[in-house]
């Protein structure tokens, strides 16, 4: 256990910190866990680079973009008022299956010709299930945590395998975390609904 600790570096500790405390504040429904997570993000860039975990680098890379982004539509949405809570439209159901199979195409692709990583498979399904949870988180729709969880779920055993300990529990914290959320943001749904009813 002590071997495994030691292992840990400065920005694995800082980038899971941060991470914990975004999580919480998304299941909270507080726009700021974008700043948390931003900070995360950065620190979770630096450390997916060194282990050669490139899609889940380029996701990374994507969180940052869609947390700025994230941040900005959850505080002042369409109407300069702060977006609801939703479940997806049909429409944004057939785009979050875009985005699923083509992030896996172009990672899976890219992984396997250009890189010399060893888990092109299941680093491009970890990316492609977040790539999509985060467009819905971003949206602020519930159904974010069903996809972010698929990717958690594959994310474990992958980081397990790469000796990113920390991260493993952290994304375990997070599988756990998303349940609470969903059920969470479920209440925060039909407490809207029977207000409207």
């Amino acid at each position: 256990m002590q071997d495994i600790l030691q292992q840990i570096t400065l920005p694995e500790w800082l980038g899971v910190f941060f991470s914990v405390f975004q999580v919480l504040l998304a299941r909270k429904n507080n726009s700021n866990n974008y700043l948390f997570g931003i900070a995360g993000i950065l620190l979770t860039l630096y450390v997916m680079i060194q282990s050669k975990l490139y899609a889940e680098f380029t996701l990374n890379l994507y969180y940052l973009v869609m947390s700025i982004y994230g941040w900005l539509y959850w505080k002042f949405g369409k109407r300069k008022s702060e977006t609801t809570i939703s479940e997806t439209t049909n429409n944004e159901k057939l785009i979050t299956a875009g985005i699923v199979i083509g992030t896996f195409s172009i990672f899976y692709f890219s992984l396997k010709n250009f890189t010399d990583s060893d888990v092109p498979i299941l680093d491009s399904l970890v990316g492609a299930f977040a790539w999509a949870g985060m467009w819905l988180m971003a949206r602020r729709k519930i159904e974010n945590w069903i996809l972010l969880n698929i990717s958690n779920i594959i994310a474990i055993p992958l980081l397990i395998h790469k000796g990113l300990y920390l991260y493993a529990v952290l994304t375990a914290f997070l599988f756990i975390v998303a349940i609470s959320g969903y059920l969470e943001w479920r209440k925060i749904i039909k407490t809207k609904k029977n207000a409207f009813a």
